[in-house]
């Protein structure tokens, strides 16, 4: 009697998701409040394995007080760059434990990477794409590879490169088909404010010194009343977005990056 046929593994080199499916889950969700639809996009698995990422900036505390009222074991990813305020860092600190969650990830840059292409730590100062390239793009690329999808916290008003986003969208940093989910896009500044009044989430203690959007410590400046939310971001750059939401940001990756895809 002859052998039965061995199973031949194979890779699936598929997308996680197309851009129909995104179209589909923006159709579907169109008219739905933000709670209602993080409800059931975590509760029926639309979305697969998802994450939060979040810079634990001005406005952070909204989507993770959101997202850990439906539940608070979605992992979040923090981007620890080595270069943030200690404000930050304490701030993040204090929302994780007021909000109980419960599986907060912390990225940090290669070691070997560091100090092949940034010894000195003084790469923002003249080359600030790739002091993000290897303090943000290529951590949080790694840890994507885990999950299917992300949620960020981006919305329109801050920028006009940020204006008309929808809520679901391919995530095109690189070609695995993961699904961007945004779920404050459309959300004015006004109703952000009047969700930290709500819940009395405090405040990024550096919003009160001028600070409406927080990066890493060395590119971020005050605003001045009336500017751009995000103008005090590389101040004097050509340069409005970190990398993580940039097409194609994730293409050049690490010797030993293998994506699942």
């Amino acid at each position: 009697m002859g052998e039965a046929a061995r199973r031949i593994d194979r890779l699936d080199t598929a997308p996680r998701f197309t851009a129909a499916d995104a179209e589909a889950l923006n159709v579907r969700f169109a008219d739905t409040p933000t709670k209602d639809m993080l409800a059931a996009v975590l509760a029926e698995g639309l979305a697969g394995r998802i994450a939060a990422v979040s810079s634990f900036g001005a406005e952070s505390a909204v989507l993770l007080h959101l997202i850990a009222s439906v539940d608070p074991s979605v992992p979040v990813l923090f981007l620890d760059t080595g270069k943030h305020f200690p404000e930050t860092l304490a701030y993040r600190d204090e929302i994780a434990a007021r909000l109980g969650l419960t599986n907060l990830i912390n990225l940090t840059p290669g070691h070997d990477l560091l100090a092949k292409k940034d010894e000195s730590g003084l790469r923002w100062s003249y080359d600030p794409d790739g002091c993000c390239e290897i303090r943000k793009v290529l951590p949080l690329a790694r840890a994507l590879d885990q999950f299917d999808a992300s949620f960020t916290g981006r919305k329109g008003f801050q920028s006009a490169t940020r204006a008309g986003l929808p809520r679901f969208e391919l995530d095109q940093t690189d070609l695995a088909g993961r699904l961007k989910v945004n779920p404050l896009v459309d959300w004015s500044s006004d109703q952000i404010q009047s969700y930290f009044a709500a819940t009395g989430l405090p405040p990024h203690p550096l919003v009160a010194q001028g600070y409406p959007s927080i990066g890493c410590m060395p590119c971020t400046s005050k605003v001045a009343p009336g500017e751009d939310p995000r103008s005090g971001r590389w101040k004097g750059w050509d340069k409005t977005e970190c990398g993580i939401h940039v097409d194609g940001a994730a293409s050049e990756l690490p010797p030993g990056f293998d994506p699942a895809f």
